[in-house]
């Protein structure tokens, strides 16, 4: 049979993608994984399309055949890294972002917590936390503990949902209202004590309010007695919240003057955290 202009062409196309893909791969170790390399190298094709790839794509991206990026994408798919569409294209999971989440907490975001309250000196006497979104929940990843006890003893590493927490709802308040829908969709509107959100239409509220006044508030949602202010944290990258910032202290000593200025200071903090991290026009408190 002798080919048509058309096969050349696709079939020089096709020489010339598996060129390129050979001269961008460097020499691997011998004790790699091949499977894992092509699902990462899968993932950054991802991250530079500007929208969804079709499977025909992706091999041809990757000069595999179909079979094996189709095996490629179900498990990224099951994983949560890769998103397929209903056309059958694919693009990052959500997971992603959790993971860039985690390797922020790990990094710059908790190092900088760190100094800041320590330089600021705010509210030595209460508990003041940084968290990060992990799903439908809250990763502390630091912790600085105040003089006074509370009922809940904060750690690294604890989680808890986002709904009942104030540096969750106020990461929530940056997000865009669909994800927001899909991760209480995934998780419920879970509680921790008697005091409950009325519904989404209560969750909408506590959101709304908190974009308006800058901070958000946990009234006795995570603890017995106790009540939090949360205020978002932000990066160079978007308008979303990286992270979370919030003092924890007794209701019960709580004046309405000393809770103004317990939720000045975690916007404060908050504030002058995103700064650090290289956010734009962020306002003083």
């Amino acid at each position: 049979m002798i080919p048509t202009n058309t096969s050349r062409k696709a079939a020089g196309t096709a020489a010339r993608t598996a060129v390129r893909t050979a001269v961008r791969q460097p020499a691997l170790p011998r004790s790699t994984v091949p499977a894992v390399v092509r699902a990462v190298r899968l993932l950054e094709v991802l991250a530079e399309a500007p929208s969804p790839v079709t499977l025909a794509a992706l091999a041809a991206r990757l000069a595999l055949p179909k079979s094996t990026v189709h095996g490629l994408c179900a498990t990224l798919v099951h994983t949560g890294l890769a998103t397929r569409f209903e056309n059958g294209s694919y693009h990052l999971g959500m997971h992603v972002v959790d993971l860039a989440h985690a390797f922020l907490a790990r990094t710059d975001l908790t190092v900088e917590f760190g100094r800041l309250w320590e330089s600021l000196a705010v509210l030595p006497e209460e508990t003041i936390i940084l968290s990060v979104l992990d799903g439908p929940d809250v990763v502390y990843v630091g912790c600085r503990n105040g003089m006074r006890q509370l009922v809940l003893n904060f750690r690294i590493g604890m989680r808890l949902p986002a709904t009942c927490t104030a540096s969750g709802k106020a990461i929530l308040s940056t997000l865009p209202a669909l994800r927001v829908k899909a991760l209480v969709a995934d998780a419920g509107l879970r509680t921790l004590t008697q005091k409950r959100i009325a519904g989404m239409a209560g969750l909408w509220k506590q959101l709304d309010q908190a974009r308006k006044c800058g901070y958000a508030i946990d009234d006795e949602e995570t603890g017995d007695g106790m009540i939090c202010f949360g205020a978002p944290v932000f990066d160079s990258s978007s308008g979303e919240a990286v992270a979370g910032v919030a003092v924890s202290m007794l209701k019960a000593s709580a004046t309405p003057r000393y809770r103004l200025r317990a939720a000045q200071a975690v916007m404060k903090m908050a504030q002058e955290l995103s700064r650090r991290l290289g956010a734009r026009n962020v306002p003083k408190p």
